[in-house]
């Protein structure tokens, strides 16, 4: 994953996820094999982290793209449509947002 720069030209997407503590691990799993099997693997992809707070309640997931269309077109490609569907069920709320890069400090 290259390092976080404001000069930096690709797309940064922040997810978090509501979860309860009884879903929480359910959930990493299903985000890690999506990311495993199906997003790595799309064009533009870059890297990602999933985090996870001590309480097991939000999940937050930072992912780079290429460009922003790469990061839409994977989002609507049928496999994660569906893959979205599951992902809903395990957790309270989740909201893709992307981001530009304002500022980094080393």
């Amino acid at each position: 994953m290259p390092t976080i720069s404001k000069n930096a030209e690709l797309q940064t997407v922040i997810t978090t996820f509501d979860v309860t503590p009884g879903t929480c691990q359910d959930l990493l799993d299903e985000l890690a094999d999506a990311y495993t099997h199906f997003i790595s693997k799309q064009p533009g992809f870059i890297g990602a982290g999933l985090h996870v707070n001590d309480a097991q309640t939000r999940i937050a997931n930072y992912s780079q793209w290429e460009k922003r269309e790469d990061f839409q077109a994977m989002l609507r490609s049928d496999e994660m449509r569906a893959r979205n569907r599951r992902i809903a069920e395990l957790c309270k709320s989740f909201e893709p947002v992307m981001y530009d890069v304002f500022g980094a400090f080393n």
